[in-house]
């Protein structure tokens, strides 16, 4: 019997979209959503999809409460392995982005069985059950089916106590802005599809894609965080955008502090623009104001980046804030502070 290499098989070649870049524009989703936006109506829901948030939230009546989401994606890299640990990394940061603990996942999965052999998707599945075993939970099981391009994710259930949980709508007019992990990971996936990205940068995306966002946890007992959220497939704009809008703020975003790949520019030079990215400033760039004295050809291809398994976006109280940059410090997370919360204006985010 012939054995087969699964690394013959370039993933990214079998799908038309890329990790979160694949996601539905806002513009689109809010259009679908429309009619479905309303308040939980369970008294035991405590956060529904009225605030757009990481994850739906459920209470348990014990004083803790069930967090459960689901995120899935077409491959961002060709590996099969680190395929399914960057799915799982993902679908578990919606946890962590709501200040819990993950307890479970189960696997889902969809293959075009008639173009990828079973091999394959073996080592995206075992990919997924060792990102699971660092986050200290089970791959319990999961669902399948045939289908046309690759696909795979998780369903995640978690715990946290009431009073820890964070939302992305609960920030507080003069909140600091932190961001755990820098931007362009849509930039550097987009050049490895276009066969650009140079083989001793591939480690450099693959890192930062793989490493868990175990930090939220931590940060669930900080009274400080008032809200976060995780930047994913809508960029940093559009995540920004949404925690504005549900708190009833908008944010001045410093664009020097803001962390950066420092591969990106050079790739964003040879056009690896994701298509995510323009979808994204279509659905929201009305809603955002940039300082003349930036380049705003440059800033529109990192802000609005399609980020997989991005950074923690988190709103801190000012004046405490040393304690939650003390954290990020010892997690080797970056700490700067990136912008502020200000009263709400006629724009959601003025980028200066």
């Amino acid at each position: 019997m012939e054995t087969i290499s699964t690394m013959e098989f370039k993933l990214t070649q079998y799908s038309h979209g890329a990790g979160c870049g694949c996601k539905i524009a806002p513009q689109v989703l809010d259009s679908i959503l429309k009619t479905n936006l309303a308040a939980p109506d369970n008294k035991n829901l405590i956060v529904g999809n009225s605030s757009k948030d990481d994850a739906a939230v459920y209470d348990l009546g014990n004083g803790t409460a069930l967090i459960s989401t689901t995120d899935f994606f077409m491959p961002i890299v060709d590996d099969p392995f680190a395929f399914g640990k960057i799915a799982g990394a993902n679908a578990i940061s919606d946890i962590y982005a709501m200040g819990g603990r993950p307890i479970l996942a189960i696997a889902i999965l969809g293959w075009p069985i008639d173009k990828l052999p079973a091999a394959v998707a073996q080592q995206v599945i075992e990919g997924a059950r060792s990102i699971c075993a660092e986050a200290g939970i089970p791959l319990a099981g999961g669902h399948s089916i045939d289908n046309p391009e690759p696909i795979f994710g998780l369903a995640v259930n978690g715990l946290v106590p009431k009073e820890q949980i964070k939302q992305n709508s609960t920030a507080r007019e003069g909140d600091v802005l932190f961001l755990t992990k820098p931007l362009g990971i849509g930039i550097l996936s987009t050049a490895q599809k276009r066969n650009l990205l140079k083989e001793e940068h591939l480690q450099v995306m693959l890192n930062q894609l793989q490493q868990l966002n175990k930090v939220g946890q931590e940060l669930g007992s900080f009274t400080s965080v008032h809200a976060m959220t995780d930047v994913t497939g809508f960029g940093l704009l559009g995540h920004l955008v949404e925690m504005c809008e549900g708190s009833g703020t908008s944010a001045e975003l410093y664009y020097q502090n803001i962390p950066l790949l420092d591969l990106a520019k050079e790739y964003l030079a040879q056009g690896a623009i994701p298509g995510g990215s323009k979808r994204n400033w279509e659905s929201y760039g009305h809603k955002v104001s940039f300082s003349s004295q930036l380049d705003q050809q440059e800033l529109l291809g990192i802000l609005p980046d399609p980020q997989t398994n991005g950074g923690l976006l988190i709103a801190v109280d000012k004046e405490k804030q040393n304690e939650v940059k003390t954290v990020l410090e010892k997690h080797s997370l970056y700490s700067t502070v990136i912008g502020k919360l200000i009263p709400t204006k006629e724009k959601a985010v003025f980028v200066i």
